[in-house]
C-alpha cells in the first residue's frame, strides 16, 4: 500500500510540475508577443522621425536652391541697378539662409533621434527577460 501512495503522490507532483511547465510555457510565448508589440510601435514611431526629418532635409534643399537662385539675381541687381535694389536682394538672401540653416537642423535632430533604425527598448527588456527567465530558473 506504501506504494501505491508513493505513486499516487509522485503523479500529483508530475500533474503540478506539468502544469507549472505548461502555463511558464504560455506566459513566455505571451510576452515574446508583447516584446514584438513593443518592437512594431517602436519601429514605427523611428519611422515616422526618419520621414519627418527626410522632409525636412528635402524642403532645406529646396530651399538652399531658392537661395542659390537669389543670390545670383542679388549679383546681377548688384552689378546693373544701384544699392536699394541690391541692398533687398540680399535682405531676402540672408533671410532664406537662415531659413535652411534651421530646416536642416531641425532635420538633422530628427534623424539622429531616429537612429539606429533598431528597436532597442524592446530588445533591452527582452534581454531583462531573459535574465530573470534563467535566474529563476537556477532557484
Amino acid at each position: 500500500m506504501s506504494t501505491a501512495d508513493h505513486r499516487g503522490g509522485h503523479n500529483a507532483t508530475e500533474e503540478s510540475v506539468g502544469e507549472l511547465v505548461s502555463q511558464a510555457s504560455q506566459q513566455i510565448s505571451q510576452l515574446m508577443r508583447e516584446e514584438l508589440r513593443l518592437a512594431q510601435a517602436e519601429m514605427t514611431q523611428k519611422g515616422k522621425r526618419f520621414g519627418i526629418g527626410g522632409g525636412l532635409f528635402g524642403g532645406a534643399g529646396m530651399v538652399a536652391f531658392l537661395v542659390l537662385q537669389a543670390l545670383v539675381a542679388t549679383v546681377i541687381a548688384a552689378l546693373a541697378l544701384v544699392l536699394p535694389l541690391w541692398a533687398s536682394s540680399l535682405i531676402i538672401t540672408g533671410v532664406l539662409l537662415a531659413l535652411v540653416a534651421v530646416l536642416a537642423l531641425v532635420g538633422k535632430k530628427q534623424v539622429s533621434q531616429a537612429t539606429p533604425p533598431a528597436p532597442e527598448q524592446a530588445i533591452d527588456s527582452v534581454k531583462a527577460d531573459m535574465a530573470e527567465i534563467k535566474e529563476r530558473a537556477h532557484r
